[in-house]
């Protein structure tokens, strides 16, 4: 029960191998291109792994919160990647050289000359983006600090106290998180097109995050299982992750028909300017994709009960949902940086890199802890077979 992961010399030099192939794409993408089409790529791939792993954490507070029992053995996947955050806050200040070949919004003479943008520079502008960003991350790793401190204070004292102090810390990090999240993915994402705006935009990537971070925890999981790390994980657990998994994948595409239909009903040009490169244009093939992958494929196959309890399917369910969290990020902001949409080594090389780090991460905050709290008031509950 106190055993830390033991990362093999192989996982660290594949890790380390997949990061370097991710550094020459990126160079690549500099040396060969306008620049635009690299800097795109660090902002999908940075904004995926952040939202994954501030997604997981959200799932790990929401336990807290609701003093959940049978998900007590696994909060420490979570935290291990909430780790990853004070990493992509150094990604994120990287980006910030390339504020001006993202975001038009940024150029004074473009404001100077655009009614629309001059009415938004009180709050697009780049110090004052520049001091959200450090806001937002400084709040993030402050709060997921103080829970894994909890925690692990815990494992030492036991009894409530600690628990209680975790319950509150979580209360506040899901407040702050509702909103500071949707603020970033405005900096960030939306503001990429700063002429177009959707007032549920925020909400379908604050379901992504954590629709895809509880698929990611679940893959850890089932991998530390086959590792010999988790030996409760039963397929009742592995049930309660599928169901966390259906339920968010009908939640999203919830998010995702509204989005859409209320735009194209509404049929107002500031609007449908984001659809009709994408439904109309050159992205239509992963226009669809996006919704098949996200939505289609993990509602109806985690339908069926004997693949939901399947460790392997459930491996395989996550796999698809990493690739179509992809896509719809690629799609959120290849159309407003770069004109071609062609998936390249650039892209591929890209993600490689950036999944490598993620991993190697998430191994080494995992190899630090105990990857079981040793005095969770629940973990009994979870820890038996009836949850």
């Amino acid at each position: 029960m106190d055993k830390k992961v033991q990362l093999s010399g192989k996982f660290k030099i594949a890790m380390i191998i997949m990061i370097v192939v991710g550094l020459i794409s990126v160079t690549i993408g500099f040396i060969t291109e306008d620049g635009k089409r690299a800097w795109a790529n660090l902002l999908l791939n940075n904004y995926y792994f952040l939202s994954i792993a501030i997604g997981a954490t959200f799932w790990m507070a929401i336990q807290y919160v609701t003093q959940s029992g049978w998900s007590s053995a696994y909060i420490r996947i979570p935290m291990a990647m909430s780790n990853y955050i004070i990493v992509s806050a150094v990604l994120f200040a990287i980006l910030f050289f390339g504020v001006h070949d993202l975001y038009h919004w940024s150029h004074a003479d473009a404001v100077a000359h655009d009614p629309l943008l001059k009415h938004k520079e009180p709050y697009l502008n780049v110090p004052f983006f520049a001091a959200r960003y450090v806001v937002f991350f400084g709040l993030w790793i402050y709060l997921t600090w103080r829970i894994k401190k909890l925690s692990l204070r815990e494992d030492t004292l036991g009894g409530i106290q600690m628990f209680e102090k975790l319950e509150f810390t979580s209360k506040v990090f899901i407040f702050v998180f509702a909103v500071s999240f949707s603020l970033f993915t405005i900096d960030w994402l939306m503001s990429l097109d700063a002429h177009w705006y959707s007032t549920i935009y925020v909400v379908k990537k604050f379901i992504m995050g954590f629709f895809h971070g509880v698929a990611m925890l679940t893959a850890i999981a089932i991998i530390l299982n086959k590792l010999g790390y988790l030996p409760m994980l039963t397929k009742k657990h592995l049930h309660d992750f599928s169901r966390y998994i259906w339920a968010l994948s009908l939640i999203w595409g919830y998010i995702w028909l509204s989005q859409y239909l209320l735009i194209w009903y509404a049929n107002i040009p500031e609007e449908t300017v984001y659809y009709i490169p994408r439904e109309m244009g050159e992205y239509k093939t992963l226009f669809y994709t996006e919704l098949l992958m996200n939505w289609a494929f993990p509602f109806f196959f985690l339908m069926w009960n004997r693949i939901a309890k399947s460790a392997n399917w459930l491996l395989f369910t996550v796999g698809v949902l990493m690739i179509g969290q992809w896509v719809e990020l690629f799609m959120s902001i290849m159309p407003n940086t770069v004109e071609s949409h062609g998936i390249s080594f650039i892209e591929i090389g890209t993600f490689i890199g950036s999944f490598g780090l993620f991993a190697l991460i998430v191994g080494l905050s995992l190899s630090k802890i105990p990857v079981v709290p040793q005095k969770h008031p629940y973990l009994i509950e979870s820890t038996t077979e009836e949850h």
